[in-house]
């Protein structure tokens, strides 16, 4: 047994261990019984789901603590909520290349728990301590400086927790699945659906209970709650470690593709050989790098770089002059990613409506229920969620086997395709906000006549569940599609900084969304009327929409014609072979 535990697997040793690069928590070659799939990714969805419904429950009432509590005006407030929801965005971007490079998500996602768990328990104590409360009183005209600065200072370090958090924790999920085992792949494809499902979940929870808490019962009170519970689930996170697969940092990711390209340049008047096997690649047994890619015909010129030169033929080591086919490969992946990643940025654009205009629509909107009660205009965004937790176990266990069947593909329709399906029911989102609001600002004009006065009509808030239940049934296509591609189109040593890439996808939306705003509030001002004014009934808020289906349908031919071109990562069959000459102790930089 021993024997062929260190050398070649044989036939039914195969399925015993776990060859795709991973370790287990002392170092070892994991044993596929005992570790990853859903065993240790349930940990990983629990951390995720707990942090999130801290961040919506926070994120989601931080204007009205700032204005009523700290009594900021209403612009300073919602600067400063844009600020914050901004540098959470990016933070990210630098959170994943630090896993990626030097400390493993593990290590990062840890780090990052005790950073998020110092900022919850600042914001607790400045609910509880009484030199730092807002004041003394119940009525606060005036809150105490200290009282804002610890405020902000544990509101920032939330931020900064969360850049650790979101890009690792996904990633480190993922990484419970095998690759190269068909039946842990199919279940990694579910894993990204059942981690939205999850998300959908945090968010109803985070801005209904937790909101609801926060007004009526207290800040303190919600706060200590959510530390609680935070700390609770960092605890069984970490207690779940033996049952995790690990990936080890293999440095700065960007260090490879920059040899590649500048290989590459140096060897710029060599002619590519016709035969791709006369490129240079390190045999299997000699790669500790993890998986080793097939050569594909895009982007020729960087082939180049794996071109051996008879009079360099004792600078093999020399990375600068020369890379393997697998090293080339990562780098067309990179270089691929960067126009698909501009072509989804319309996606965060979209979203961006759902809780900024779209809300102002519900306003707008007659939105009782009965004489007693009235629905909060920002609960309408309750139901995007509701139908992507509708939309999503259909998908999963009843479409996906189906178009199996049907179209031979284990993911039942290719990544870009998903993408794509979000993309033209994004589309279908903006022409029914904008047939909505046509119809409602109909209404709004022209009044009624009730017991002799002339009273304005109002549309019933229900009219906007349409366009929220498309939102979120493209949600299931777009979203899970994004994860999926950030994570498994990108090198293995870059799939946190990939999660981050599709997180700024989500930031930068709303960014260009308010950009979008800004312009076409100038531009159409000149006119006597802008399209998105002061007073919603005297904008044309459904001419705006109208354009945004404009730029959907554009951008949705320009992404297919990205997809056409597309060439996925293609993985060579492997040599199935263990050492287990590595027991170095509990890895912690895995």
């Amino acid at each position: 047994m021993e024997n062929n535990k260190c050398g070649r697997i044989e036939e039914g040793e195969e399925e015993k261990w776990v060859h795709d690069a991973s370790v287990d928590y002392k170092g070892r070659v994991p044993l596929r019984a005992s570790t990853g799939v859903w065993k240790a990714s349930l940990f990983v969805l629990t951390i995720e789901f707990s942090e999130r419904i801290i961040y919506f429950g926070i994120a989601s009432n931080l204007i009205s603590y700032l204005t009523k509590v700290i009594h900021e005006d209403l612009n300073t407030a919602a600067k400063n909520v844009n600020y914050w929801t901004g540098t959470t965005t990016l933070m990210p971007l630098i959170g994943g290349f630090l896993a990626d490079a030097y400390t493993g998500r593990f290590l990062m996602i840890l780090f990052s728990s005790l950073v998020y768990l110092m900022g919850l328990s600042l914001l607790t104590m400045s609910q509880f301590i009484p030199s730092l409360k807002p004041c003394n009183t119940k009525v606060c005209l005036h809150p105490r400086k200290v009282h804002a600065v610890v405020f902000f200072l544990a509101l920032y370090c939330i931020s900064l927790g969360t850049g650790g958090y979101k890009p690792c924790l996904e990633s480190f999920g993922a990484d419970q699945f095998d690759d190269d085992h068909l039946k842990e792949r199919k279940k990694k494809m579910s894993f990204f659906n059942w981690w939205t499902f999850a998300l959908c979940i945090a968010l109803l929870l985070g801005a209904t209970v937790v909101v609801y808490v926060q007004d009526f019962v207290g800040w303190g009170v919600a706060c200590l709650a959510l530390t609680i519970l935070m700390a609770l689930t960092v605890i069984a996170f970490y207690f779940g470690k033996a049952f995790y697969r690990y990936r080890r940092p293999e440095g700065n990711p960007f260090t490879p593709i920059l040899q590649v390209i500048i290989a590459a340049i140096r060897k710029r008047n060599q002619t590519c050989p016709s035969n791709p096997a006369l490129l240079y690649e390190v045999p299997e047994s000699e790669n500790s790098r993890g998986r080793l890619l097939s050569h594909t015909s895009r982007l020729r010129f960087l082939d180049k770089a794996a071109i051996v030169e008879e009079k360099y033929i004792e600078q093999k080591d020399n990375p600068w002059r020369l890379a393997t086919v697998t090293r080339v490969e990562e780098t067309k992946l990179i270089l691929n990613v960067v126009p698909i990643w501009l072509a989804t940025l319309i996606i965060g654009v979209n979203l961006s409506q759902g809780t900024t205009l779209f809300v102002k629509q519900a306003a707008a909107m007659n939105l009782k229920i009965s004489h007693n009660f009235k629905i909060p205009p920002a609960s309408m965004a309750s139901f995007s969620a509701v139908g992507t937790l509708i939309f999503l176990p259909i998908y999963d266990k009843i479409i996906v086997p189906f178009l199996r069947k049907a179209t031979g593909n284990e993911r039942g329709i290719s990544i870009l395709r998903r993408i794509g399906i979000g993309f033209t029911l994004s589309v279908m989102v903006m022409v029914v906000a904008a047939l909505v609001e046509a119809k409602r600002l109909r209404m709004a004009t022209h009044g009624v006549l009730i017991g002799g006065e002339n009273r304005q009509r109002t549309m019933s808030v229900f009219w906007l569940i349409p366009q929220y239940l498309i939102l979120g049934i493209g949600d299931s296509f777009s979203l899970v599609g994004l994860q999926e591609y950030f994570y498994d189109q990108v090198p293995d040593s870059m799939r946190s900084l990939g999660m981050a890439l599709y997180l700024s996808v989500l930031g930068l939306g709303n960014f260009i969304s308010s950009f979008l705003i800004i312009i076409v509030d100038h531009v159409t001002e000149k006119d006597g009327r802008s399209w998105i004014g002061k007073d919603i009934n005297s904008s044309r808020l459904d001419k705006f929409y109208w354009m945004l289906a404009a730029i959907n349908a554009s951008n949705l031919c320009f992404f297919l014609f990205l997809t056409k071109r597309y060439t996925y990562k293609t993985v060579q069959n492997r040599v199935t072979e263990i050492d287990c000459s590595k027991d170095d102790g509990v890895d912690m930089r895995a």
